[in-house]
């Protein structure tokens, strides 16, 4: 897809502006917080379609009271390596915080710390999640399944949803590993920014309703997205919609309430996270460095024609983030105007991005 034109915003003026928003739509500064902070770090990162883009979308939701607004999930089962949360429909974002933080320390305790997640929402980037594992010497999984927008393999109808696959590896002198992916060819969200920012999408990301293939991005929104490697990420989504919603008791696949489309009811989205400590079987220092041995040694593969550099997971957005913690996010005009009229909404004035408008 070609660069959109828009503007840049610093990214402090971004989470205050943002997180304002969140405190007028009803939530407690702690929730506030949370969410703007993320949404932003997925915006510096590089990760736009999980970003400030779903403001507009988490607002309206708050807004026709599709959300608990307070924070008051609840620990339905519990034993020293695992629980189950029932997010009792709270926002995603703080409730999977928590989840994640839960599981972490039942990891410095025995080890192992598995949390599942029930009556959840959107969570967005599964990446911020593990890199907390990852801070504090964890290896760590994280999954949630999402709206059904996908097929499986060899279909057309809609029954599993993107659902991400997140992975986090602390490492030594070398930067940490922290790996996201959806199971689709790409995230929905990717699909709703370039609608939103009228940009038509590649061949091959999505099907029309009519079942094929399209670049229009209207159509792809109203039609499929197609899983990665084919039978291969079905199976991935398979395993995602498992663990997330099967074996934590969320919704499965179509019984998922749309975020977009169905404004009428909540979702009870899933999330499933494993956090085990990096010394479980050898010292944390030897671990470590190995990590980064074999960080240095998959860098110094011969290149492929064509290609300039070998990238870790995660390193082309730890390039993204230092590139923008320097020059700002950049938005599109249309994002912008988006967040404005949520603001105008809210009554608030937007002064820490009216340069930009």
């Amino acid at each position: 897809m070609n660069n959109y034109q828009g503007e840049r915003i610093p990214k402090e003026n971004l989470e205050t502006f943002v997180e304002k928003i969140f405190l007028k739509g009803g939530l407690d500064e702690e929730q506030s917080k949370l969410i703007a902070r993320h949404l932003v770090f997925a915006n510096l990162r590089g990760v736009d379609s999980h970003g400030v883009s779903r403001v507009g979308i988490y607002t309206k939701r708050l807004d026709k009271n599709l959300l608990n607004k307070k924070f008051d999930p609840v620990i339905k089962r519990e034993s020293p390596v695992s629980a189950l949360i029932d997010a009792q429909n709270v926002s995603g974002i703080p409730v999977a915080t928590y989840g994640m933080e839960m599981a972490v320390e039942k990891a410095k305790k025995s080890g192992v710390g598995i949390v599942g997640i029930n009556n959840s929402n959107h969570c967005g980037m599964m990446a911020d999640y593990v890199k907390k594992a990852v801070d504090n010497d964890c290896i760590a999984i994280a999954t949630t399944n999402a709206p059904s927008n996908m097929p499986p393999w060899g279909g057309k109808e809609r029954f599993f949803g993107t659902n991400p696959f997140s992975y986090g590896v602390p490492a030594g002198e070398e930067a940490n590993i922290l790996f996201d992916m959806a199971t689709s060819k790409v995230a929905r969200g990717k699909i709703l920014l370039a609608e939103k920012n009228k940009q038509e999408i590649p061949i091959g990301w999505a099907l029309s309703p009519e079942g094929t293939p399209t670049t229009d991005a209207s159509k792809a929104v109203d039609g499929v997205v197609l899983p990665v490697g084919e039978h291969k990420g079905y199976g991935i989504a398979f395993l995602v919609e498992t663990l997330s919603a099967l074996f934590t008791g969320a919704a499965f696949g179509p019984y998922i309430g749309d975020l977009y489309k169905e404004l009428n009811h909540s979702q009870n989205v899933g999330q499933f996270f494993l956090v085990m400590r990096a010394d479980l079987f050898q010292e944390l220092e030897t671990f470590k460095k190995r990590m980064d041995q074999i960080i240095r040694e998959v860098r110094e593969v011969p290149l492929m024609d064509g290609a300039k550099k070998i990238y870790l997971p995660g390193e082309m957005e730890i390039e993204t983030a230092k590139e923008r913690e320097e020059n700002g996010i950049p938005l599109s005009l249309e994002i912008i105007d988006e967040l404005v009229q949520v603001a105008q909404r809210y009554k608030i004035e937007p002064t820490l991005i009216k340069t930009y408008v």
